[in-house]
């Protein structure tokens, strides 16, 4: 008996091994539609369906590659609010378990050591350096057993009684301050506002008792004590940096065998002062003998100072001096750094207020950079009697260096060997000026001239392109003026309001 095409399509044929299409759905019925009753075909392939899955579940089952659970904390370990649930990372070491915090990035610290008691022990252990805001932190002990492997601590703003809930922060001489509304006479901050030297030697007591491989502190307004126990205890220290300390207390650094770098901040004006004179420096300086960086704020003294500290650091390469308070003379002093690298003047109302005879200055035969930052260059004697000084140096850099003229400049010359230069914020050297100095240097290669408005492009001489064309390095930007008007050539902009009136004519 023949049949039809669509009737050869329709009948089932159970030993064909192609893949049954997909089961139709029926569209929705309303709630008084009648239910229909399935046709033949309709069950048998719904009835293979069924077993099609039963079958993949059976052997997923039984396979031993089972897949994970979906929960993640069963996946991750990780403890879930259910308390009988097991933490999985019970069974992983401490050591183990340091070593995958230790790939996890510093910004997830905080969130990691917030898991359990133990994640957050784990975490401290993994922390080197710290800043403390509060001293109780430190006198109660808990910064030793949340932290215990300290290398680097900071406790000058936990040193300082600040507003918590204020918003106005001062900031001078890297050292920044929350001030409150009220009005003071002396400064922003109160004699009341400063914890006492006894409270803070004894938390330096602590610190010193607990991190025997301390390498970095930073210390405010201690006494001789606080700094002996630091100096006798840890004998791996080689940064320091103190803040509002005397003469007197910097005897107890005289332990300190292997500091290396010191910074030393003694006045910051509108904070706190102290007085450093030539008495600290020496002492300093007898005590310190293995220094390589040092750094002077707010100091005073004179030439004996300097003198004793380039005779006794001999291994002294990098002198910063800021905001000093110094008696004239102090320049020629530096002829006994006989190692010293990098001179860096910063912030100074008066380089020199009495460089005295040039001919008795001398100069560092090792010297290589000299950097400049936001003094006062009006004295022509005084620049001159820096730049002997500093003759053999390599690489000068001026920033924000206020009344530097042609004629203040022009004692440059005298430095033969500069290879670098570098003007930044010198609004009143000209382009004459300039050439009149860096013609003379046969062995420049690198020149930097930002933000110089008194020098032109259109007064570029011959000679000095002739230069310009044979440097290494050249970057030149020293008329921002002159740069923003050829940007804006054509569309009318900076007309002095030509647009404006064009638009009232017509």
């Amino acid at each position: 008996m023949s049949q039809s095409p669509e009737e050869k399509t329709r009948s089932p044929n159970p030993k064909s091994n192609q893949k049954p299409p997909p089961i139709p759905i029926p569209p929705p019925t309303s709630l008084n539609s009648k239910t229909r009753t399935l046709s033949l075909p309709e069950l048998w392939f719904k009835e293979q369906a069924l077993k099609h899955v039963t079958l993949k579940m059976k052997s997923l089952s039984n396979s031993p590659l089972a897949s994970p659970p979906s929960d993640p904390d069963k996946i991750f370990g990780l403890p879930s609010n259910d308390p009988t649930r097991p933490d999985y990372t019970s069974l992983l070491s401490d050591e183990l378990l340091l070593q995958v915090f230790k790939k996890v990035t510093i910004s997830q610290y905080v969130s990691n050591s917030l898991v359990c008691k133990r994640w957050l022990f784990l975490h401290g252990r993994l922390v080197h350096s710290i800043k403390v805001i509060d001293f109780g932190f430190v006198n109660s002990g808990r910064v030793f057993t949340r932290f215990p492997n300290l290398e680097n601590i900071d406790i000058v703003h936990a040193c300082i009684k600040m507003p918590r809930n204020s918003g106005i922060l001062i900031t001078r001489n890297n050292l920044s301050v929350y001030v409150g509304t009220k009005l003071l006479s002396g400064g922003f901050i109160e004699e009341n506002d400063i914890l006492s030297s006894d409270l803070i030697d004894n938390g330096l007591q602590l610190i010193s008792k607990s991190y025997p491989n301390l390498r970095r502190i930073v210390v405010f307004g201690t006494s001789e004590n606080g700094l002996l126990s630091v100096s006798s205890k840890c004998e791996m220290l080689q940064e320091l940096e103190l803040h509002c300390c005397g003469d007197m207390s910097l005897k107890g650094i005289s332990g300190c065998r292997n500091l290396q770098v010191l910074k030393l901040i003694a006045c910051v004006d509108g904070f706190y002062n102290s007085v450093v004179s030539d008495i600290g420096l020496t002492i300093l300086a007898q005590g310190c003998r293995r220094l390589v960086k040092l750094e002077l704020c707010g100091c005073e003294g004179s030439y004996d100072g300097i003198k004793a500290i380039g005779q006794c650091c001999q291994m002294l390469e990098e002198l910063t001096i800021c905001d000093h308070r110094m008696d004239g003379g102090w320049l020629a002093a530096l002829s006994f750094c006989e190692n010293l690298k990098t001179l860096r003047l910063q912030s100074c109302k008066s380089v020199d207020s009495s460089p005295g005879l040039l001919e008795h200055l001398g100069s560092c035969p090792t010297l290589e950079e000299l950097h400049v930052q936001r003094c006062q260059m009006r004295d022509k004697q005084t620049v001159k009697a820096l730049f002997l000084v500093c003759k053999n140096v390599r690489e000068i850099v001026l920033q924000n260096c206020w009344r530097l003229e042609d004629e203040v400049f022009a004692a440059a010359s005298v430095c033969r060997r500069v290879r670098l230069l570098s003007l930044e914020g010198c609004s009143l050297l000209t382009t004459g000026g300039l050439e009149s100095v860096i013609l003379n240097w046969k062995e420049l290669q690198r020149l930097t001239v930002i933000s110089s408005n008194n020098i032109k492009d259109s007064e570029i001489t011959p000679d000095l392109a002739t230069l310009f064309s044979v440097l290494k390095e050249l970057k030149w930007r020293p008329d921002s003026r002159s740069l923003l008007s050829s940007g804006l050539a054509g569309t009318g902009v900076g007309n002095k309001g030509g647009r404006f009136f064009k638009g009232l004519k017509g």
